[in-house]
């Protein structure tokens, strides 16, 4: 007679979405599961609330025991030839509070600490997240990550970090893979966390991007502070077709006490999928205006328009139809250029395109620049395009922040209806709206200012002074500052 595995939830009363009803829950594996493992050529079984994993290395050798038995240790080195127990790779709870004692007794500490969760600190691409945290003035900010990149573009002290342990294999393999839901953080790094902001005598932990707000659920759900959780775009989209994801995402939404959305787009998804109104603030980029210079455009008297993009080169930002319209922007000015500043996997694509097209003379791909070369680029550009488009994952713009500091500079925007934009660019004054992936309007628009130098001056002016009325970082610091406020009193 063939042997059946009970169902975790009838042996043991939890069940398998973050062995939440008890902290010493397990999993047996029985010979049913046996064939995942062998073309997972892994699997995962757990226990003792910090998830323990025994590697099934050619599961074939185990088909003649009836059952896989696991063994509670506390943790243990991921090895691709067994299993070896070791201490946790996190930072001890002492040598932790030893850091954030000392961070916590420096002059600046007479602020309240404003706990900031960056899980990689800092993506080049993450530029306004650390303008944004510098700019804070009447609270303390503490960086806790998983990984420190950029240090020298991104100096900041202070900075903890707290790496993934080196279960995150298996973690992935088991949580991601096999029960197909979002990977979310052991409860040991959980009680880790929440104890370094009691050492830290945090008031609240602000963890940026809304799938780092579901990686961290089992913190929030114990978390001594108040916690809020910012959404910046894709974050708003991505996985919320996966009912597991979105499960766990509207849990995070239940436990948080304040929401902060770029943009009124994401503010209406994010109710969509339930999210209590009364809990979302609405928080805009902020630019450092004082370092952005901004120039009154005129339109070049020998038709060389320079247009540029600056943006990471991915389907979202809609290159393909910017290089379309672009080509038939050249037609009726053969001297124009196209300068696509940014790195990312589309490049030999959209080269290609650009050589298919004729224009690839015309088009110049830059790389990732600095912001003073790209500024400069900006000061030297006629029109700034971005027509981005919705991805088939749901990705979404909040509002493009290349954008915003192109038309600080005085540069109008020609963009599509889409996330956020319309937001920060209004139609016929600060710049042009067409339909997402509708290079012949684009290439219209385009047209339609060249041909008008009057309306494009007008236009000119408004972008600058659109970007530096509504997403000034003085403005927008203050306004968080207010938002932490209604969570710590």
């Amino acid at each position: 007679m063939e042997q059946r595995a009970e169902p975790v939830q009838s042996r043991f009363g939890v069940g398998t979405d973050g062995f939440d009803l008890d902290d010493r829950a397990a999993i047996k594996v029985c010979t049913q599961d046996l064939e995942n493992a062998r073309r997972r050529k892994g699997l995962a079984i757990l226990a003792n609330g910090d998830f323990t994993l025994e590697l099934l290395h050619g599961a074939d050798k185990f088909r003649g025991r009836t059952r896989v038995q696991t063994e509670f240790i506390e943790d243990f080195r991921f090895s691709p030839h067994g299993i070896h127990k070791t201490i946790s790779a996190l930072p001890s709870a002492a040598n932790l509070s030893s850091k954030i004692r000392d961070l916590s007794q420096s002059p600046s500490s007479k602020r309240p600490i404003a706990a900031q969760y960056v899980a990689t600190f800092l993506k080049p691409e993450m530029l306004h997240i650390y303008r944004q945290i510098r700019a804070l003035q009447a609270f303390q900010p503490l960086i806790f990550c998983q990984k420190r990149e950029n240090a020298d573009r991104f100096p900041m002290e202070g900075v903890q970090v707290l790496p993934k342990p080196r279960t995150h294999p298996l973690r992935r393999l088991w949580q991601k893979q096999l029960l197909g839901r979002p990977i979310m953080i052991y409860r040991a790094e959980a009680r880790r966390l929440a104890g370094a902001l009691c050492d830290a005598e945090a008031r609240l932990i602000h963890i940026y991007f809304g799938h780092i707000g579901v990686h961290l659920l089992p913190l929030i759900e114990i978390s001594p502070v108040p916690v809020v959780v910012s959404f910046h775009g894709a974050d708003a989209g991505v996985d919320l077709g996966r009912p597991a994801h979105l499960a766990a995402t509207r849990r995070m939404l239940a436990r948080v006490h304040r929401v902060l959305v770029r943009s009124d787009s994401i503010a209406a998804r994010l109710v969509e999928i339930g999210c209590d109104p009364g809990k979302i603030r609405l928080h805009r980029t902020g630019l450092p205006l004082d370092e952005i210079p901004s120039m009154q455009r005129a339109a070049p008297t020998d038709g060389a328009w320079r247009c540029v993009q600056a943006c990471r080169l991915i389907a979202k930002k809609g290159l393909p139809a910017s290089l379309r319209a672009f080509a038939d922007f050249l037609k009726k000015y053969p001297h124009a250029t196209f300068t696509i500043a940014g790195e990312g996997p589309m490049l030999g694509e959209l080269r290609l395109l650009a050589e298919s097209l004729g224009i690839g003379g015309r088009v110049f791909f830059t790389g990732f620049l600095s912001q003073e070369n790209l500024r400069a680029i900006f000061l030297e550009s006629h029109l700034f395009l971005h027509p981005s488009e919705t991805g088939l994952d749901g990705d979404q713009e909040g509002v493009p922040n290349a954008m915003l500091e192109a038309m600080a500079t005085g540069l109008p925007v020609v963009a599509t209806r889409h996330g956020g934009i319309p937001e920060a660019v209004e139609h016929g004054v600060s710049g042009q709206l067409v339909a997402e992936g509708d290079a012949a309007g684009l290439a219209a628009e385009m047209l339609a200012l060249a041909g008008d130098p009057e309306r494009f001056a007008k236009m000119s002016a408004a972008a600058a002074r659109q970007a530096r009325t509504q997403f000034d970082i003085v403005v927008q610091s203050r306004r968080l500052e207010e938002i932490y406020r209604e969570c710590v009193e």
